[in-house]
């Protein structure tokens, strides 16, 4: 790995972490101020019917990885703004758009890309995605409320906008769905159990972490070839800076500090 690209993978660690981290903070304690339930976790919230909504406004630049629906309302000529929406690594995404007020023809835009752009580099890359890199982008000032509702192909997804005028923004509505067979995962956690599967498919798989950690592949089958299927032995490898890892199953465990 050369030192240019290690660089800009601890930059992105620590902007993410960053950025998450405050935020995930923040969503929970704002919504537990109107809802103790969301102590007990997001999914539980999801599933009892009836519950209100969770809502908040929206920043700039701003981490999700929680449903609920989210206003960005410019104080000021907001020029360069972005939204990072996570899910659950078993989960999509669906990003409904309830009310847009932007100028377009004046300069604005309001964009959902599939997947995250960080210092240039897409997740997932284009030789993984299914999707050709020109179809990833929505861009609403071409397609208008016609297709109010955009879904992910993978956990993660970005908003990218940009509004000139103070006063005018957008709200919109973020929804998950289970994903039966995740192929394309970035984790939300250090620690866990994870499993990508991709029956009957020829495609590209990959899990991206930006935290450091173990890694153990507890399980890996890279294929069938003349009916003899073809697997590796178990292993451990450790990761201190980004990475991707290939259709497998495995157990990871946070680095030691």
């Amino acid at each position: 790995m050369s030192p240019s690209f290690k660089l800009k993978c601890h930059l992105v660690l620590i902007f993410l972490m960053a950025l998450r981290g405050e935020t995930r903070y923040l969503q929970l304690r704002e919504a537990a101020d109107r809802d103790p339930l969301l102590l007990w976790g997001a999914r539980l919230k999801r599933d009892l019917a009836g519950e209100p909504e969770y809502r908040r406004a929206l920043r700039c630049l701003d981490m999700l990885s929680l449903p609920g629906q989210f206003t960005f309302t410019a104080d000021r000529p907001r020029l360069h703004c972005a939204a990072f929406l996570i899910a659950e690594p078993e989960e999509l995404i669906t990003v409904h758009y309830d009310l847009v007020s932007i100028d377009c023809r004046g300069g604005d835009f309001l964009k959902v890309f599939d997947g995250w752009i960080l210092k240039g580099e897409k997740f997932p890359s284009s030789q993984d995605h299914p999707l050709p890199t020109t179809e990833r982008y929505i861009d609403f000032c071409d397609s208008g409320l016609s297709r109010r509702s955009i879904r992910s192909s993978q956990n993660v997804a970005m908003i990218f906008f940009r509004v000139h005028e103070p006063g005018n923004g957008f709200t919109f509505t973020i929804k998950t769905d289970p994903n039966l067979f995740p192929c394309n995962v970035i984790s939300q956690t250090p620690n866990g159990r994870f499993t990508l599967v991709v029956p009957h498919l020829h495609r590209n798989c990959s899990f991206s972490i930006i935290y450091p950690a173990v890694i153990k592949i507890s399980d890996l089958t890279l294929g069938h070839l003349s009916g003899l299927q073809l697997k590796v032995k178990p292993s451990v490898s450790h990761l201190h800076s980004c990475f991707l890892i290939i259709g497998m199953f495995y157990d990871m465990k946070e680095v030691s500090q």
